[in-house]
């Protein structure tokens, strides 16, 4: 009997992405601007900085550049979540890392949705960042137990979709033509409707408590808030989106610029206004923002001793700012982050040395044609190219930086403080199962390299 024919997830992880992308792109036609302008800046850096372009064609990586986006949606309940985890691992994606916003004043906690090796990542590194609302943080009980029952009463997936997840977990996957069906039906998921389910009244109050609140209780569905291409340089995006007809946020979340990226810099442009029908309105009267758009720059993977120099120095440099980065400040914190970022080195070797970063190893043509080298450890391979190293990409998120772009779209106003904790084993209950420690990840990839490159290297 012959077994079926299904087609890898990674390949449906790469159709969604792209039928997502162009949803957005119809949606949000910034966001078709901000494309053209990121794809602008790429060439720009590869025709003029040949160390780039060569690292990024020795790792392959050259190949997902034009692929790379990632995806936010905010959903309001643990059977929400739970069943998202079961559509995004049809598409061979798993929840990686914990992100706790509440002490930022965003009301939500969240994991990313990735591919979680490397050869996937290569195929297609779509990402969702994923946010449940914490319902509990609402003060008010009356309104709390309304956004509850609101919440109650939606189906943000087709039953299509639900069948095909049933499907894919039941038979081990999904043929071709189930798989297009499977794109279609979980896009749904993530489109915009026009039409709230609350009254105007009802969703004043919920935005009231928090702009987020509203976004997640008073519609049918969670839809994409944000998808955000990879730049090679968001300094120069940045400066271009006013000439584009774009106004960015003031500052450009996370590290500042380095000659030798780390983690991950993002910028967007404001949250933009569109109109919505609530539920005692004939016609789209009112309003709603929550989408916007967003780049990103990604840089090396830092390990668990550099992402402890990253955080001290940057919230070295966030004590002595004494305020949230905004338009006022924006020239002072960066030269704030410029200086505390001093001390952290500059070269890609001087993170290795010091083991700041993860790198990937790679067989030069001279270890290849070398005959003896079992005798020689790994930094005199190294330091005698025969393996040279690149660092690995760093494939997800920065707490600090989401909740600053979901600040600057919600507005100054929504810098709410939430006397609480996070509260990691509740959203793994809801999620129905633990998340992925990404630091974990980025060292057994480390790892893989190294082997392989000892074993072809006769070690």
């Amino acid at each position: 009997m012959s077994q079926p024919s299904f087609i890898s997830p990674d390949l449906i992880r790469q159709r969604f992405s792209k039928a997502m992308s162009d949803m957005y792109r119809e949606e949000v036609p910034l966001y078709g601007a901000l494309m053209e302008l990121v794809e602008q800046t790429n060439r720009h850096v590869l025709d003029n900085d040949p160390q780039v372009a060569q690292q990024l064609n020795s790792t392959g990586e050259i190949e997902r550049l034009d692929l790379e986006r990632h995806g936010a949606i905010r959903v309001g309940t643990a059977a929400e979540l739970a069943t998202l985890a079961r559509l995004f691992a049809v598409m061979g994606m798993q929840p990686v890392g914990y992100y706790d916003l509440t002490p930022a004043g965003v009301p939500v906690h969240s994991t990313a949705f990735r591919a979680v090796h490397e050869a996937s990542l290569q195929v297609s590194p779509f990402r969702v960042f994923t946010s449940l609302l914490r319902l509990e943080l609402i003060e008010d009980l009356e309104l709390r137990a309304f956004a509850q029952s609101v919440l109650d009463q939606r189906s943000i997936f087709t039953a299509a979709a639900l069948t095909l997840i049933e499907r894919a977990e039941s038979q081990g996957g999904l043929s071709e033509k189930e798989a297009d069906e499977f794109v279609d039906q979980a896009l749904e998921t993530f489109r915009w409707h026009h039409s709230a389910t609350v009254t105007a009244e009802q969703y004043q109050k919920l935005s009231a408590q928090h702009r987020l609140i509203a976004d997640v209780v008073a519609f049918k569905g969670p839809h994409i808030n944000h998808l955000t291409p990879r730049t090679l340089d968001i300094d120069i995006v940045q400066a271009q989106m006013p000439v584009h007809g774009i106004t960015p946020k003031a500052v450009i979340e996370g590290p500042p610029r380095r000659q030798f990226p780390i983690l991950l810099r993002q910028t967007s442009f404001k949250a933009l206004d569109e109109p919505v029908a609530f539920t005692d309105q004939s016609d789209t009267r009112g309003s709603h923002s929550a989408r916007f758009g967003e780049i990103e720059q990604r840089g090396a993977a830092l390990t668990p001793k550099g992402r402890a120099l990253y955080d001290r120095l940057l919230n070295a440099a966030r004590d002595e700012l004494k305020d949230f980065p905004n338009e006022a400040n924006a020239a002072r914190y960066n030269d704030l982050m410029a200086q505390h970022f001093s001390e952290f080195p500059d070269t890609y070797e001087g993170m290795r040395q010091q083991e700041l970063a993860f790198f990937r190893y790679f067989v030069t043509e001279k270890g290849l044609a070398a005959a003896e080298l079992k005798t020689m450890t790994l930094e005199d391979l190294v330091s005698g190219g025969y393996l040279r190293v690149e660092p690995l990409v760093y494939e997800d998120f920065l707490p600090v930086s989401a909740a600053g772009i979901f600040q600057s779209n919600l507005g100054d106003a929504a810098q709410t403080h939430y006397g609480v904790h996070s509260n990691q084993q509740a959203f793994e209950k809801a999620l129905g199962r633990s998340t992925i420690d990404e630091l974990q990840l980025y060292a057994q990839t480390q790892q893989r390299s190294i082997e392989q490159c000892l074993a072809a290297l006769g070690h």
